[in-house]
């Protein structure tokens, strides 16, 4: 009888990204002043959040609600084109040569290499076609005529991200108990728990208790390469500096700004 099909699932922030898939984008969006100031303070508060301790469910879904409201008319393909030009130029380093390694141990195996992430489509489909993966999993925004809604159609977090792998084991015929699981984050136990290896990498405190627990492996990874070093990238493409739209991507409940940098142009 023919083996079941495998596959590993990894989240992507601070488990495959060596920070917030979203962070790359600050420095670009804030630099053609597409935030505008109070939009940029509540991001800061945002990533303030999320580093003290993670995000807990009720300011996620505030997070959740910010995103969904600020993000309605922005214009599809310029958010598209940003993200392009972001990941060609900007992003270095950005993921971990650990993370690497595992996708290429597990695609050897043949195994599918499925990202799932609460980051938005536009950002994880790209990254995901850069690094092989088989599938992804992440929040979709409403699209009308070729304009967000603001409305979140799905938003792949916590107990949904496990409701993905399921019918992605159901629609692929992945067998869930030969199968893989990776993620930093406490909220990403149900996806670990739907499969027979669940690893913790770079885990929170939290999930770092959990793991314990349940003899869970605990990876950590510690040397992001530069993308561009490890990976094909599309050509670029001079987008940003004629872009006047007043907005950012969408990614995964949170937004992140570089508040260092913030500065009134000359």
């Amino acid at each position: 009888m023919a083996s079941s099909r495998q596959a590993a699932f990894f989240d992507l922030d601070k488990t495959i990204i060596a920070k917030s898939s979203t962070l790359a984008f600050s420095k670009p969006f804030q630099a053609g002043g597409l935030i505008s100031r109070k939009a940029l303070l509540r991001s800061v508060y945002s990533q303030f959040v999320y580093v003290v301790g993670g995000a807990d469910h009720d300011q996620m879904e505030k997070m959740r609600r910010f995103m969904s409201e600020l993000v309605g008319g922005w214009d599809v393909e310029t958010v598209r084109d940003i993200v392009a030009d972001t990941l060609h130029n900007i992003v270095d380093p950005l993921v971990y040569d650990e993370a690497v390694q595992l996708i290429e141990e597990h695609k050897a195996a043949g195994r599918d290499v499925v990202i799932v992430s609460t980051s938005g489509l536009e950002v994880v489909e790209p990254i995901g076609e850069m690094l092989g993966a088989d599938h992804v999993v992440a929040t979709r925004m409403g699209v009308e005529d070729g304009h967000y809604t603001g409305e979140i159609v799905y938003y792949a977090y916590a107990e949904e991200k496990a409701n993905a792998v399921r019918a992605l084991a159901e629609e692929r015929g992945y067998d869930l108990a030969e199968c893989f699981a990776y993620s930093d984050s406490a909220t990403d136990v149900p996806m670990l728990e739907a499969v027979g290896h669940a690893f913790a990498v770079n885990p929170d405190r939290e999930l770092r208790r959990t793991a314990m627990a349940r003899d869970w492996p605990i990876l950590v990874f510690t040397k992001p390469v530069a993308l561009r070093g490890s990976l094909p990238l599309p050509p670029a493409k001079q987008t940003l500096a004629a872009l006047a739209v007043g907005g950012v991507v969408v990614a995964g409940g949170v937004i992140w700004a570089n508040a260092k940098r913030r500065r009134v142009g000359a």
